[in-house]
């Protein structure tokens, strides 16, 4: 269903018209932390769809994740993660502020938590709960 142009907005309707459409994403950061998730003995196969290293203990091992906002903390977030426990590196992204670090799940667990005490006692942010599933 077509939405009649009289009840868009001028510049949306003059968009419309020309069958130009323009979208603008817009990251209006805080200082916060919106996920923060461990996944303790995950499937061979997440490793593997992650580009992740495949020479895992998989009984032991564990995926987690976080973000963080603004984006460039990942950064700051990789450097606790990995000097706070043995925990590695999988994937850090400073344009998204995706972390993604693999260990054992005690370190992993520690690396998350240092980072989430640190962003919040020390940077002021906004932090959500450690999940595990």
């Amino acid at each position: 269903m077509k939405t009649p142009s009289s009840l868009l907005p001028p510049d949306l309707a003059e968009q419309a018209a020309t069958g130009k459409v323009r979208i603008i994403q817009e990251l209006v950061p805080g200082k916060q932390i919106t996920l923060a998730h461990i996944i303790a003995s995950p499937d061979p196969v997440l490793y593997q769809k992650l580009g992740l290293d495949p020479t895992v203990d998989w009984s032991h091992a564990a995926i987690g994740m976080i973000t963080l906002s603004p984006a460039e903390t990942a950064i700051i977030a990789a450097d606790i993660a990995t000097k706070s426990s043995a925990a590695e590196i999988g994937f850090v992204d400073r344009f998204s502020g995706t972390l993604i670090i693999t260990g054992s799940i005690s370190d992993v667990e520690a690396a998350f938590r240092a980072t989430l005490d640190y962003c919040e006692e020390k940077l002021g942010f906004s932090v959500c709960p450690l999940t595990k599933t």
